[in-house]
């Protein structure tokens, strides 16, 4: 009696120990099989994939989020001012279309940073990368000056400066296509560079028509 007792006693701790090393490799991402030997149940580990994590990313990703966020804050800017100051629909609705498609794309990068544990441009106040570092960048003295303009004569300057900011935007998104590791920022610039490519060959046209 006592040694029936005993192995059923070793048994439940046995099925017990088997239950909670399947719960732990659940939680990690495991496989787990159940196997029955001896009267005993064993947990046997199969395959153990640890959880997604940010490690698939470089320093080539993180420098194309840091530096595309104020680029585009920069382009959402200018497009904010077409609002009020363009004078052809044409320009009016190319600027609604950069602000549709850029400020969403802020908070996905600036997403990817958080996850990371990398600066947000602008979280730190005064650390944002220079203009001068980032291509097609507009001056302050620029920017001054479109904020100042209004008509047809707001329509050639925001059309020749963002052509500019375009270009750079492409170049950056080259950079980070060649040199990145993160899918997601991959597929981002491959986006970018479609996307922008095709508006300056818009804006071109406007600026011929003109």
């Amino acid at each position: 009696m006592t040694t029936h007792r005993s192995r059923t006693r070793s048994a439940a701790i046995a099925a017990a120990a088997a239950v909670t090393a399947a719960a732990v490799l659940a939680a990690c991402g495991g496989e787990t099989v159940l196997s029955r030997g001896s009267g005993d149940i064993v947990a046997v580990a199969v395959r153990a994939t640890p959880p997604p994590s940010s490690s698939a990313h470089n320093a080539a990703d993180v420098s194309f989020a840091q530096q595309m966020i104020p680029h585009h804050r920069q382009a959402v800017a200018m497009a904010e001012l077409a609002a009020g100051r363009a004078f052809s629909p044409e320009v009016k609705a190319l600027a609604t279309r950069i602000k549709a498609e850029q400020g969403p794309e802020i908070g996905t990068m600036s997403g990817w940073l958080r996850s990371w544990g990398e600066r947000v441009p602008g979280d730190v106040p005064k650390m944002d990368h220079p203009g001068h570092e980032m291509p097609g960048m507009m001056s302050a003295e620029e920017m001054d000056r479109l904020s100042k303009a209004s008509g047809k004569t707001f329509d050639t300057m925001f059309l020749q400066m963002m052509i500019t900011h375009h270009r750079g935007a492409v170049a950056m998104a080259g950079t980070e296509r060649s040199t990145g590791s993160y899918p997601p920022a991959k597929d981002l610039a491959e986006a970018i560079i479609a996307s922008q490519n095709k508006e300056i060959g818009q804006m071109e046209s406007l600026l011929g028509a003109g």
